[in-house]
């Protein structure tokens, strides 16, 4: 069995993937812009264990544009970005993750994989570091194409961050 592990330091808007105390890969991510907590239709992002689901995108162009979870056929560039300004932007790989914890982040209102839930590819525009998704983790083509390489479904992944003042999650 392997030890290898995702650990995402949501205060800190970074990733690292791990091999026993070995860290393999470490990159900035963009994390939900209101902050952290597990209810659907919150736009926030869910903490706790979770594990990679679903790998969707090997072997696609960088760049590749994904709606639903399947290739639109289109490569994101400046033209594609002019003509949908307000588009949420998932690129290149998709690593869809589900909850571990029944009740935090599995079933009912709170499960991540209902949620759509994914560590993806965002434009080489997107700010890293800061929180700027709709609850997804947000990655650059090059620390994306790194982690998915390396990580195979079933992979865990912890996601740790202080709660949103003020709010029920």
């Amino acid at each position: 069995m392997s030890s290898r592990r995702i650990l995402i330091d949501l205060d800190r808007q970074r990733l690292r993937l791990l091999e026993g105390s070995r860290c393999l890969l470490e990159a900035p991510v963009s994390s939900g812009l209101n902050g952290v907590g597990e209810r659907r239709g919150s736009g926030r992002t869910p903490r706790g264990l979770h594990r990679v689901r679903i790998r969707i995108g090997d072997g696609c162009p960088l760049g590749t544009v994904f709606k639903g979870r399947r290739p639109t056929g289109e490569i994101y560039d400046a033209a594609l970005a002019a003509a949908y300004p307000e588009r949420d932007w998932i690129l290149t790989r998709i690593l869809w993750l589900t909850g571990c914890e029944p009740g935090r982040n599995r079933g009912g209102e709170v499960d991540t994989l209902r949620r759509f839930i994914y560590i993806h590819g965002c434009p080489p525009s997107a700010p890293m570091g800061v929180p700027c998704s709709h609850g997804c983790i947000r990655m650059h083509d090059p620390a994306l194409i790194a982690l998915f390489e390396r990580t195979p479904a079933g992979t865990p992944v912890m996601l740790e961050g202080t709660a949103t003042p003020g709010t029920d999650g």
